[in-house]
């Protein structure tokens, strides 16, 4: 079964997928593989895996050991085209929509293309949008674009509706890896309402209740990152609570 198959499944199944997101380049690999043994016990239905920089040499070396050890589909959420490999089930293959550089709107995508149909990695097309998330955030600086206001969500509506009418699968509203503000309930609810997409919501989920408002909301896709690399401890938490 193709990976997009499964994810759209598993919200079926679900009402809404637990994500865990791993940043590579966090140089720690006894955590890294912590993280994903603890993913495999805790009906994780994904691991996200990506970063806005590369730190070391080591990255590829990092995600063959998380395949080795991982049950659970390894999607690339790519901040750069040195960052696909050969050991991803999938990646997002992803337009950062909310701005206008269009090394990221357009520019990477062409560059990445050849690479991943060399290499056969699944592909799943998503809108990428970030959202204010009440601080400066390292992909906002890399991309050099500014996040969507939450107060404006007309503004974000027609960039989620373009997406839609590009045959986009998926739509992801990025707070940013260690936001201080989450997506905003009500934005979250919008969005599914008036979209057709799959959404992903991720950056600044602190707890367990930030994490269920969402599903609530109708997220199909949560993701946690920072929340668990800080305590591993609330993985099965975080899993209760998106799942219902």
């Amino acid at each position: 079964m193709k990976v997009l198959s499964r994810l759209q499944n598993s919200v079926k199944v679900n009402g809404t997928s637990f994500v865990l997101l791993i940043d590579p380049d966090k140089k720690n690999n006894d955590k890294i593989e912590k993280l994903v043994e603890h993913a495999n016990i805790n009906d994780v239905d994904a691991i996200f895996v990506g970063g806005s920089l590369m730190m070391d040499s080591l990255y590829h070396e990092r995600i063959a050991r998380i395949k080795s050890i991982s049950n659970i589909p390894l999607i690339l959420f790519p901040g750069g085209i040195n960052q696909i490999n050969r050991h991803f089930d999938a990646m997002l293959f992803m337009s950062l929509i909310s701005g206008r550089n269009p090394h990221y709107l357009i520019g990477e995508q062409v560059l990445a293309a050849p690479i991943v149909k060399d290499l056969g990695i699944e592909t799943i097309s998503t809108g990428y949008i970030l959202i204010d998330g009440g601080s400066s955030t390292t992909v906002e600086f890399i991309s050099g674009t500014k996040p969507l206001p939450t107060s404006r969500i007309d503004l974000i509506m027609s960039h989620v509706l373009a997406a839609q009418f590009l045959g986009m699968k998926f739509l992801y509203l990025e707070a940013g890896s260690g936001a201080k503000k989450r997506v905003p309930n009500e934005v979250v609810e919008m969005v599914a309402k008036e979209s057709q997409l799959d959404l992903i919501v991720g950056g600044g989920i602190k707890t367990p209740k930030d994490a269920n408002e969402l599903a609530q909301s109708g997220a199909s896709f949560v993701v946690v990152g920072s929340a668990i690399e800080n305590s591993i401890e609330l993985m099965n938490d975080f899993s209760s609570a998106i799942h219902g």
